[in-house]
C-alpha cells in the first residue's frame, strides 16, 4: 500500500464565484495582435487570459495584480482548477 500525504484544504476556494467569461480569447493578446497556447478563466471575475506556456502569461499576471488566485482551464473538455498562490490543483 502506498503512503500518501493529505494536503490541507486550499484557503483560496472562498474566492471562487459563478462567472461569465469576459471573452472567447485572451483579451490582452487580442488587443496587441498576439497569440496564446491555452486559455485560463479567472474564477473570481471571469477574465480570460493566456496560460504560463504562452509567452505573455496574462492569466498569471491578472491573478497577481487583481489578487484573484484560482483559474480553471478554458479549453474544451477540461474542467480542472489551479490555485496560483498554492501552486496546486484544487
Amino acid at each position: 500500500m502506498a503512503w500518501t500525504r493529505e494536503l490541507p484544504p486550499c484557503e483560496h476556494l472562498e474566492t471562487v464565484r459563478e462567472v461569465e467569461p469576459g471573452g472567447t480569447g485572451c483579451g490582452e493578446c487580442l488587443a496587441v495582435g498576439d497569440t496564446w497556447v491555452h486559455l485560463r478563466l479567472c474564477l473570481s471575475c471571469g477574465n480570460v487570459g493566456c496560460c504560463d506556456q504562452s509567452k505573455n502569461t496574462h492569466a498569471r499576471k491578472h491573478a497577481g495584480a487583481a489578487e484573484h488566485p484560482i483559474v480553471r482551464s478554458f479549453e474544451a473538455g477540461e474542467a480542472w482548477r489551479w490555485c496560483y498562490p498554492d501552486s496546486r490543483f484544487v
